[in-house]
């Protein structure tokens, strides 16, 4: 896996929608957007890495810092998006906020 520069994951709302985005100076934009389907429930539904990020761990930290928030809220997640499924599955640490 290459080094990825260094880049913050932040969070954005907006009523039922939210992703997660990461970023570093220089790099486009990552996310991972999710929906929210009750006070107790989220869908991730999308996960996009931009190519020059490929290879990096930004897709993953992406799926764990939404895994790490839902374990801190005490919501459940129902994965959608192929790339958080597959991750979730690789990690069973996480499965515990699968609805």
């Amino acid at each position: 896996m290459a080094d990825a520069p260094e880049f913050t994951i932040t969070e954005e709302v907006s009523g039922s929608k939210g992703r997660y985005v990461a970023r570093a100076p220089g790099m486009p934009d990552a996310e991972m957007t999710y929906s929210v389907t009750s006070p107790t429930l989220i869908i991730i539904d999308h996960t996009g890495v931009p190519d020059e990020w490929r290879g990096m761990g930004v897709g993953k930290a992406l799926v764990e810092r939404g895994v790490a928030d839902a374990r801190a809220r005490g919501v459940r997640i129902v994965p959608l998006c192929p790339f958080a499924k597959a991750q979730i599955a690789r990690n069973p640490e996480w499965q515990d906020v699968l609805a």
